[in-house]
């Protein structure tokens, strides 16, 4: 049994559930105590092969410092029932959670028997219902868990898990408000719109989720152009201090003709956040108006942040409304 884990380190599958005393079998374990509370959890997830990331856009993935875990089955709809259900009680129970990532097949020689890497800590932060496409190419219902990587405590030991997990729990308020725990609606199919019309979207939907970030936001390009705007530039990359996108309104828009519009695309599948939308404002050029434009969803304090009185509002776009914008738009192709 291991004294300590350091973040960024490989280990045994083994060495893991000795070391933390969980399971050996599922995704997600748990160990408890007597009174069958959890004490503390594994979630373990992969990193997807490109074949993978090709046949299905929802796999776990980890987006910055957001880890989206994706419920167990790849078919039917997924329950929030059993060790899933045990997830959200990390708000009320304070245990830490484990993250691991398995980056190597028991095929790739070069790494034996250590295979799994330590993200680090974990703190969750929402869990939501969305509607995917599943195995069998069926609509269904699927529950998204998002958690926060934590990688700045770099060695963790048993003794000190507790205080480890209280200090990163602890800063919770200041990154997750109640209402970014909510997502704004989702996962409904719009009132007037066939299951199969529902069905198209979101495949459409999830190839968006499939292409490169630089690749999406040149799709976004040309949906603006082929929308009517005029000017239509994309920004360097990771250099555009928020925005990715300037385009103008053409004669088309007559009332608003010429005015800048600055749009950030972002090809994400966890939850756009009110912190999101607020850096996007402060970034907009005088006179400007700003767009979000995401192939996810939307906070629910997302939403109101982009709304409030008094400020200059912004337009957000989902990824079910994006995906709903390129199939109106007749001979529109998608790269491969």
């Amino acid at each position: 049994m291991l004294v300590h884990l350091d973040v960024n380190a490989l280990y045994t599958m083994e060495e893991i559930y000795k070391t933390l005393k969980v399971g050996n079998a599922g995704g997600v374990r748990i160990a408890v105590d007597k009174q069958s509370i959890v004490k503390r959890m594994v979630v373990l997830t992969s990193a997807p092969s490109s074949r993978q990331v090709k046949e299905n856009p929802y796999h776990d993935r980890i987006e910055g410092d957001v880890l989206i875990y994706t419920g167990a089955g790849k078919e039917g709809d997924q329950l929030l029932s059993g060790i899933n259900g045990r997830i959200s009680q990390q708000r009320s129970e304070f245990f830490p959670i484990y993250g691991f990532m398995l980056v190597a097949s028991r095929r790739d020689k070069k790494h034996g028997p250590r295979r799994w890497l330590f993200l680090g800590l974990l703190e969750y932060l929402r869990q939501y219902q969305d509607v995917q496409v599943d195995a069998r190419g069926d609509l269904r219902k699927a529950l998204l868990f998002e958690f926060c990587i934590h990688r700045e405590i770099e060695k963790i030991t048993l003794a000190e898990e507790l205080s480890c997990a209280a200090k990163i729990l602890s800063g919770e308020a200041e990154r997750t408000t109640e209402d970014d725990s909510q997502l704004a609606e989702t996962g409904i199919i719009p009132a007037g719109d066939s299951v199969e019309s529902f069905q198209n979207l979101e495949q459409l939907r999830g190839r968006l989720l499939g292409v490169d970030p630089k690749a999406f936001e040149f799709i976004i390009k040309n949906v603006l152009e082929r929308t009517g705007f005029d000017n239509v530039s994309v920004t360097k990359f990771s250099q555009d201090g928020g925005i990715d996108l300037n385009a103008y309104a053409s004669n088309k828009f007559w009332p608003t003709e010429g005015m800048l519009v600055q749009i950030q695309a972002k090809r994400w599948l966890h939850t756009v956040g009110r912190r999101e939308v607020a850096e996007l404002r402060g970034s907009l050029d005088h006179y400007a108006r700003g767009t979000v434009v995401t192939t996810s969803h939307f906070s629910k304090a997302a939403t109101i942040e982009a709304t409030s009185a008094g400020k200059n509002p912004i337009v957000l776009i989902d990824g079910l409304r994006l995906a709903s914008i390129i199939k109106s738009l007749e001979g529109f192709v998608l790269p491969p």
